[in-house]
């Protein structure tokens, strides 16, 4: 499919020359937080879905005794997760002509981390998450909520787009590759829409990602200050603010309109 050759072609152009994670220059919170957000759940079948180079699949394989197994399409993230030893299975989860290649209620655990603003077809994705996944189940979701000050700020102030198709690489990245645009309560309503109740949302706080640590190098000051400006705010402050909350979802065979808890990491 076009489609999926497109997505390749991106995240191959973004990983070339790509060997091994160590060379990984996009480490995020929504990794660091893993598996942490699992608490005391108990998962033992866990699908990461678009697990790219496995930024979160290795802190739960080293960390979490779970079977695990990632998916991706990239030649190069199949590559580095082989060689971690991660379990890897390689199939396209935005065509919907076919479901994905697992039987009913096969996982008890499902991630998508910043994946499904690439999607074209959101709603045969969550369909198929849901069938796969235990009653019961859980499904750990994040994506940008473009209502939050990071991304609104810079529309409403500078009158620019949330994406330079100019910018910076990570930028133009996103630009070209984002084909749907969240917020945080679009993402609870939508979701919930395909038999998911929002039970927590996890907020991550500076800390270990690459950004923070490269603030960190250059003044200590200036990262912890940064620190504790993101904690009060988002203690404070309704998670709708949070640039990229990742929200626990329950696989229900009811709908189920409730306010998710704030666990903030």
């Amino acid at each position: 499919m076009n489609l999926m050759n497109d997505a390749v072609r991106l995240e191959e152009g973004r990983l070339c020359g790509l060997e091994d994670i160590s060379q990984y220059k996009w480490f995020k919170e929504r990794h660091r937080v893993f598996p942490a957000v699992f608490e005391q759940r108990q998962h033992k079948k866990i699908l990461d879905l678009s697990a790219g180079v496995g930024c979160a699949a290795q802190r739960i394989r080293d960390l979490y005794d779970a079977d695990l197994l990632c998916n991706d399409i990239s030649p190069t993230c199949l590559k580095i997760l082989n060689k971690m030893g991660l379990a890897t299975v390689s199939f396209d989860i935005d065509n919907p002509e076919k479901g994905l290649p697992f039987p009913d209620e096969e996982f008890d655990a499902l991630i998508s981390l910043v994946t499904i603003e690439h999607l074209m077809h959101p709603d045969h994705f969550l369909k198929e998450a849901c069938r796969i996944l235990r009653n019961g189940a859980y499904f750990y979701l994040s994506t940008p909520n473009y209502a939050a000050p990071e991304y609104a700020g810079r529309l409403l102030l500078s009158g620019r787009m949330f994406h330079d198709p100019l910018g910076s690489e990570e930028s133009r990245y996103e630009f070209y590759s984002h084909v749907r645009y969240y917020t945080y309560r679009t993402l609870l309503e939508f979701v919930g829409s395909f038999g998911f109740a929002p039970e927590t949302v996890y907020i991550a706080l500076p800390g270990g990602s690459a950004r923070y640590k490269a603030l960190f190098a250059r003044s200590r000051v200036k990262a912890l200050t940064f620190r504790y400006i993101m904690w009060f705010r988002h203690h404070l402050l309704s998670p709708r603010y949070a640039s990229e909350p990742i929200v626990c979802f329950k696989k229900t065979k009811t709908a189920v309109i409730r306010r998710p808890k704030k666990v903030v990491l």
